[in-house]
């Protein structure tokens, strides 16, 4: 068996106090140029707003521009697959949620990333509010009341969906309380909820930013919410497992994440400021008038929710029997 020669440990012992020097001297420069934040869902979507407050801020903190770059379609994969092939030196992030990185991997065939080993968890951002909505022409003031009504009335009901959390909480509810429902797929909430309020489809889950409105006004009749404990946002509104629908537990999350292998003192640097936003009462404020319940996380707890999200997504899809396409 050879051995090192002097010289050879050496040349390595210089490589690695370069590579070191490179990387810390690199880090401490972080951020040199813009810094490109991605939102999945188009111009005037809930993760428009919340990545336009939140790039304002860390633009500020940073002293750096952070853009804010719209890359919709196919349910958030688009802007996964985009920055999962981007440099990992911290100049392109995104705010991750539940639709490319717990659905997409479930409802599509051969997703063109790995929810998990294609991103660096940087800070969870909080959870979207999602909630059961009907039409007031439906004879329901409660779950209870609405699965008794689609058993005596079954293929008279439909859903809409606008998203994947719309479209997985629609056929979760269909299979457990074995009712008959049709599902109605549409491109945007804005549509969608156009049709519903129109009385054209019967119910929707969608989130309190776009539903709310309409329910005030009375133009729809909120049954519940979609997560195990109550909205601190719409505190008055029953879960859907408190409702009867025993264990039904759909977290619409969001989180900042980049590329793979980013550098771990950025990744802290990133983390430290973001969440100094996040949690600052002022933005908790701001997000929850969109309808968002804001709070961060440690990387290491969100690389441990993404990867509990990603089980439970599969989980509720296969149980609902939706297929991959």
């Amino acid at each position: 068996m050879k051995t090192l020669s002097s010289v050879a440990i050496f040349r390595i012992v210089v490589a690695a106090c370069a590579a070191f020097i490179s990387t810390t001297s690199y880090a401490d420069n972080y951020p040199s140029k813009p810094i490109t934040l991605v939102a999945i869902f188009g111009p005037g979507s809930t993760s428009d707003l919340i990545c336009r407050l939140l790039g304002q801020r860390l633009s500020v903190a940073l002293k750096e521009t952070v853009i804010v770059e719209n890359r919709a379609g196919a349910n958030g994969a688009l802007a996964a697959q985009y920055v999962a092939r981007s440099a990992p030196d911290g100049y392109t992030l995104m705010l991750g949620t539940n639709s490319p990185l717990s659905a997409v991997p479930y409802l599509m065939k051969h997703p063109p990333y790995d929810a998990v080993n294609d991103f660096t968890p940087i800070t969870r951002v909080g959870s979207y509010t999602l909630m059961l909505v009907v039409h007031p022409s439906i004879p329901a003031k409660s779950v209870k009341e609405l699965v008794e009504y689609a058993k005596v009335n079954p293929g008279k009901l439909s859903y809409a969906s606008a998203n994947t959390s719309g479209i997985v909480a629609g056929a979760t509810l269909g299979h457990w309380a074995e009712i008959n429902i049709l599902h109605v797929p549409y491109k945007s909430p804005s549509p969608a909820l156009q049709d519903l309020v129109a009385g054209r489809v019967s119910m929707m889950f969608t989130d309190l930013t776009t539903g709310r409105p309409h329910v005030e006004s009375g133009a729809l009749r909120a049954l519940a919410t979609t997560r195990l404990r109550r909205s601190v946002l719409y505190p008055e509104l029953p879960t859907m497992d408190e409702a009867g629908i025993t264990g039904f537990d759909m977290d619409s999350w969001g989180g900042i994440v980049g590329p793979a292998h980013m550098p771990t003192e950025i990744v802290t640097r990133l983390n430290t400021e973001l969440r100094k936003i996040i949690d600052d009462p002022e933005v908790k404020g701001s997000l929850g008038r969109v309808g968002f319940e804001a709070f961060s996380s440690t990387p290491k707890e969100f690389a441990d929710t993404i990867k509990v999200q990603l089980g439970k997504w599969g989980k509720m899809v296969k149980d609902a029997g939706i297929q991959a396409e």
